[in-house]
């Protein structure tokens, strides 16, 4: 794009009416165009350009057979702030209608707006050191970064929440007014940066929050919607970041709090409300099993296991109600902890007669005979199937009792097995 050049039929200064109107009707005061994209100059511009943590807008400027999609806003002392963006269809000088992306626009006033009212929370909830080191203002979320020198607890972090959504409903309307530096600081304005500020400022008042800004906000508080916080961090020694959504995107975020808690509620079988209940139940059972496994992994194969010397191998029959296959795994890797050699487990199930599992000691894997060749020659003889490492395999028979066919059958095959 070349240098900005101006339009001699319509000269004069640009003035800003974004804080009134996000659509007008306008002349050009300049442009520049080249290959697809453009910048022009509005006479009136309702555009805002990125500032004081705002982003900036974006939307469009059609013409007479041309359309500009605005992508970026530049700043320029005179005559005026440029937009710039792509542009479509062959470009003529004219009267142009301005659209901003008024929905956009909405939801970044939201959460602007929302930022002052978090500023004024946080200093009621932790106190007057708190003071605002930075903010981010976009369409679907608002950062704010704030002097704490420690992570707010979550209690206190729902009790700050609710201050800011009393607000919202409170529903006090904005008021911006420019006054003098001077006196503004004498209303209790906000002004963490004063250096940077002119004689004159623009104060804007929701309710009790008063701050210098120059962004654009919501006409009354209930605007905001709903205020929710979606996280917090620390940024510096002494700076804390948070970080949260207002109006549709805090709504969103319900919405997806509850599509959650819906399935979760109906993989547990269970009504939303009866949550808490049926999960408290299920870290009880949990409980309850895993004080059972401990139990059972007790001496390797347990008090209660049978003993059957095949050759020079140890066959192990250990009966035990466990079902889980992880923890059957434990059991399994419990009793090779405590038998380095020449041994095998076979763990049977009393509420489940077919099912069947098998772990051997690691020098009998390296000689070759490892626990899922032995589940497969075992269970193919007995019309089932099964499998898995070479320390450990289940499986099930397809008729009978396992252990009654383990105690009675499995010594003999292992003779052939183990060759002794």
């Amino acid at each position: 794009v070349g240098e900005l050049t101006a339009v001699v039929r319509h000269p004069g200064t640009q003035h800003f009416i974004g804080y009134e109107a996000v659509a007008v009707e306008t002349d050009l005061l300049g442009y520049a165009v080249g290959e697809g994209h453009a910048e022009l100059t509005l006479r009136e511009n309702p555009f805002y350009a990125a500032g004081g943590g705002q982003v900036g807008d974006i939307g469009t400027v059609t013409g007479d057979g041309w359309m500009l999609e605005v992508s970026e806003v530049i700043k320029n002392a005179e005559p005026g702030n440029r937009v710039t963006g792509i542009l479509k269809g062959a470009f003529a000088p004219g009267r142009v209608r301005v659209q901003v992306d008024e929905v956009r626009r909405r939801d970044i006033e939201r959460n602007h707006s929302a930022t002052h009212l978090v500023h004024l929370a946080l200093r009621r909830a932790l106190g007057a050191h708190v003071r605002q080191q930075g903010s981010l203002v976009e369409p679907g979320r608002l950062r704010f970064d704030f002097s704490h020198h420690a992570p707010i607890a979550p209690g206190q972090l729902e009790e700050i929440e609710g201050i800011v959504n009393e607000m919202v409903l409170a529903n006090a309307a904005t008021e911006t007014r420019e006054l003098p530096l001077a006196k503004a600081l004498e209303l209790g304005a906000m002004a963490f940066f004063a250096d940077k500020y002119g004689e004159v400022v623009r104060v804007v008042q929701i309710g009790e929050s008063i701050e210098l800004c120059g962004g654009t906000h919501v006409r009354s508080a209930g605007q905001i919607g709903l205020f929710r916080f979606a996280s917090q961090g620390g940024v510096a020694a002494g700076v804390r970041r948070i970080e949260a959504v207002t109006g549709r995107g805090a709504y969103a975020g319900v919405r997806q709090l509850d599509h959650r808690i819906g399935a979760l509620a109906e993989s547990l079988r269970a009504q939303p409300d009866q949550l808490e209940r049926k999960l408290d139940a299920l870290v009880a059972e949990r409980e309850r099993l895993q004080a059972r496994l401990e139990e059972a992994t007790k001496g390797g194969g347990g008090p209660e296991a049978r003993s059957i010397t095949v050759g020079s191998v140890t066959l192990l029959v250990q009966a035990t109600v466990v079902e889980d296959r992880g923890q059957l795994g434990a059991l399994a890797d419990e009793f090779r902890q405590q038998r380095k050699t020449a041994s095998i487990l076979a763990l049977v199930n009393p509420t489940v007669p077919s099912a069947v599992s098998f772990a051997v000691t690691d020098d009998l894997v390296k000689s070759g005979k490892d626990a899922n060749a032995l589940m497969k020659m075992f269970t193919a003889r007995f019309g089932g199937r099964g499998g898995g490492r070479p320390t450990f395999a289940s499986g099930s028979v397809g008729s009978g009792n396992a252990e009654q066919i383990v105690i009675t059958e499995l010594p003999g095959m292992l003779r052939e097995w183990v060759g002794g």
